[in-house]
């Protein structure tokens, strides 16, 4: 793999960087390791924004609005959108390119669908590695946009410098179905759709939000701010990215960032090691068919689960980490 090409920002060696780290082989896996070891010192120089919303609220139209907007005042934005996986081949369903179609042909942006593989709450498993590969790329500005489902939100959330959730103009039911934990997560609430008829209830919703948002404890430095925007006019797309520098303003001079993504890298770190654990005891066949035979007398009562599993952990030290 040709890193000064990633580096001079060559969108094609980028794009084939990615699907490197996406690549299950082994011997991929092992390249994409060094490839990233080499790229780590040109990484971490962008703002990272993870973007939610539920199907319907206008993310896509957002992305692209904000994304020409950004691009105009000189900034470079990569777009890491993450797919459904289909069910029959794994790919992804979506489409971005064909959803961004202004953005995609903008040659200060770069758009990757991302398909999740069955990843917990539809998140790639690689987005953070395709994070670091962006930036060395010289993209500043990185945009994560999440299915809006499940735990996705709280996935993006631990890879982000800054989270916004998209709302539309309707406080009742809006308010109603969204849960406090993505409140405790939001930096931003940003109600989409803010044009015709809808203006007064918008200005009704963004009152409910504030309200909700002034009863969750905001962090020392940042109180979440509730924004009102219409992405198909483009009206407010410059609050937005003013509201974000802000942010990053007050969190670099602070070290808030650079506090959280330390504690993020930790956290990735810990989780990948569980994982790498679990795949090595999926890996040795008897170790296998042992844990499949103690679930069967966890279930039937034969055992208790912490029993079992501390006879797992036994046989996996008897055999050696191969």
């Amino acid at each position: 793999m040709n890193t000064k090409e990633i580096l001079k920002g060559n969108r094609r060696a980028l794009a084939k960087a990615i699907t490197l780290i996406e690549s299950k082989l082994d011997e991929h896996r092992v390249e994409s390791g060094k490839l990233l070891e080499e790229l780590l010192p040109h990484t971490g120089k962008s703002i990272r924004l993870g973007i939610s919303g539920t199907p319907g609220v206008g993310k896509s139209t957002f992305i692209e609005s904000f994304g020409t907007y950004l691009i105009s005042k000189g900034h470079k934005v990569a777009v890491l959108a993450v797919d459904p996986s289909s069910p029959i081949n794994g790919g992804s369903i979506m489409g971005d390119k064909t959803r961004m179609e202004h953005l995609s042909n903008n040659e200060g942006a770069f758009i990757r669908p991302s398909p999740t593989s069955g990843s917990l709450g539809g998140v790639a498993q690689k987005t953070r590695e395709s994070i670091l590969l962006c930036e060395a790329a010289g993209f500043d500005i990185i945009l994560i946009e999440t299915v809006g489902v499940g735990q996705s939100e709280f996935e993006v959330a631990s890879m982000v410098d800054f989270f916004m959730v998209l709302m539309l103009p309707n406080a009742g039911d809006e308010l109603q179905g969204i849960k406090k934990g993505i409140l405790e997560l939001a930096d931003s609430i940003v109600i989409n759709k803010v044009d015709g008829d809808s203006i007064n209830l918008a200005t009704q919703t963004k009152s409910h939000y504030q309200s909700a948002l002034g009863i969750i404890h905001p962090t020392s430095f940042w109180k979440p701010e509730v924004q009102l925007i219409s992405s198909l006019e483009n009206k407010n797309i410059d609050g937005v990215w003013n509201m974000i520098s802000r942010y990053k303003k007050d969190a670099t001079t602070n070290n808030e960032i650079n506090e959280k993504r330390a504690t993020q890298n930790k956290d990735w770190m810990e989780k990948l090691i569980m994982e790498k654990l679990k795949l090595m005891l999926n890996e040795s066949s008897k170790i296998s068919d042992y844990i499949e035979s103690l679930e069967s007398d966890v279930i039937s009562g034969k055992t208790t689960a912490y029993n079992a599993s501390s006879a797992v952990i036994d046989l996996f030290k008897k055999e050696g980490i191969k």
